[in-house]
């Protein structure tokens, strides 16, 4: 994959690309921007780019370089990036510190790319302040982070800044329908949802999200709904096989629970239902509703919530997602949050 390949970020691949020709490209650079827009896959590419055999300011995606690289098998590409463990260690920076110091076996320059690099602990941030004051040549640092603030500011004043953005969710609505061919509802839904985070929406376009996060709302907004109903359409035909969210059996809360992330999911899924109320409620067009498709079904219910409602029902589902983070009975938080939800 080029440059050209990346959708969404042609800005901040011009600057990058623009660095290359120049043969400006050494040190430390922060690639920061929100989860999901595509600031990993960049910082592969630049890695290709940089030390590809043909081209200057891209990968041609086809010498040797490129294509070990890509493989993730060239022997002076370096990642370090979460693995089982909620931070990266010392002991990882330690290893950036040992092979630094050594000449590049084949390539141009080395690359070490440290992806989620606010999660970095205070014993990895220190070792690794200190490989960034005097970086040695031919070498490339490349910090990835959706969480700057979480990073030491000495550590970011040593890096040059490259930011990117999502896209406007209209935009991104556009390439879902034109480059993955998906259908209005979904195009629109994933991009709405995603709040134009290509990447966050491309996880999710294979899996059945339309049913599933229809099976979401209706069980946690409309008491007995769930499991009753069967559309024409399909649309919320329900199975006890939906597997995006690890959603099995009868009840959602009970097959949630094994998993974090699923309950996440779960929850953005209600904030995002709750979001589209309070929309229509002070006269945002309709067509920036996030669940454009349950849009008939959001104007027959919402009278029953005012907007204190609202107010007070986004408050909960954001408490739940910080507790969510905390050592607490999550089939418990997710009853108790439907207890609240429901109405008449």
């Amino acid at each position: 994959m080029s440059f050209g390949d990346i959708k969404g970020q042609e800005r901040s691949t011009q600057i990058i690309k623009g660095y290359l020709q120049s043969s400006a490209f050494r040190g430390a650079y922060l690639f920061i921007g929100e989860e999901g827009i595509g600031k990993y896959l960049v910082a592969r590419t630049l890695a290709k780019a940089i030390n590809c055999l043909n081209r200057q300011d891209d990968s041609c995606d086809s010498c040797a370089s490129c294509l070990k690289i890509e493989k993730r098998g060239h022997p002076d590409i370096h990642y370090i990036e979460l693995t089982d463990s909620d931070n990266i260690k010392i002991e990882a920076i330690r290893s950036i510190k040992k092979d630094i110091s050594l000449k590049p076996y084949e390539a141009k320059s080395k690359v070490f790319i440290i992806n989620d690099a606010h999660n970095l602990t205070a014993e990895a941030a220190g070792a690794l302040l200190k490989i960034l004051e005097e970086p040695p040549k031919n070498n490339l640092i490349i910090l990835v982070s959706s969480k700057p603030a979480l990073l030491f500011k000495t550590i970011i004043s040593r890096c040059k800044i490259i930011r990117f953005y999502p896209l406007k969710r209209s935009e991104l609505k556009q390439m879902l329908k034109k480059d993955y061919s998906l259908d209005d509802n979904l195009a629109h839904f994933l991009a709405y949802f995603s709040e134009g985070r290509i990447g966050a929406a491309l996880k999710l376009k294979d899996a059945d999200i339309l049913k599933e996060k229809n099976r979401i709302i209706d069980e946690f907004t409309i008491p007995n709904a769930a499991y009753q109903r069967s559309y024409a359409s399909g649309s919320r035909s329900y199975t006890k096989t939906d597997t995006t969210f690890g959603i099995s059996g009868k009840s959602l809360e009970s097959s949630l629970t094994q998993n974090k992330e699923n309950v996440r999911n779960c929850l953005n899924i209600l904030a995002s239902w709750f979001r589209d109320m309070y929309l229509v409620k002070i006269g945002i067009s309709h067509s920036e509703l996030i669940n454009l498709d349950r849009k008939m079904d959001l104007l027959r219910i919402i009278n029953r919530y005012t907007m204190f409602n609202l107010d007070d029902t986004l408050k909960s589902i954001s408490d739940s997602l910080l507790y969510l983070e905390q050592n607490v009975n999550i089939k418990l938080l997710l009853s108790s949050l439907k207890a609240g939800l429901w109405r008449g």
